[in-house]
């Protein structure tokens, strides 16, 4: 299991940005996959967006052009930069990692966006 210590979230106004980081215990090059997920209340955990070892990156259709995903394989860091932010992604975000089939996830982070 790898331990993941997320941070950045906060409170910022519609069209602001915010950018999340999270550090892994270990190297991310041994990582397979990476992403950060959301969660608001009563509603289903769901992918904002991944990257792989290899830089592929996937996002959720409500986040393209707005969001964007990179790792600093150095610091053993995963960002989110989140641009344009608007109130309907208020949620917890969680940092996520994939290694070997098996995932690990961070304590998440408030992201409050007011109108």
């Amino acid at each position: 299991q790898v331990h993941l210590v997320e941070s950045g979230g906060g409170l910022v106004q519609a069209g602001g940005s915010l950018r999340l980081s999270c550090v892994a215990s270990r190297s991310i090059f041994s990582i397979n996959a990476m992403g950060w997920y959301r969660q608001a209340p009563g509603k289903q955990r769901e992918l904002v967006a991944s990257i792989t070892l290899g830089y592929t990156t996937n996002y959720a259709d409500s986040v393209k052009g707005r969001f964007t995903i990179s790792r600093d394989n150095a610091k053993n860091t995963l960002y989110l930069q989140m641009n344009s932010l608007k109130p309907e992604d208020t949620a917890v975000y969680y940092c996520n990692a994939k290694r070997d089939g098996i995932d690990s996830w961070g304590q998440g982070t408030q992201v409050t966006v007011s109108s």
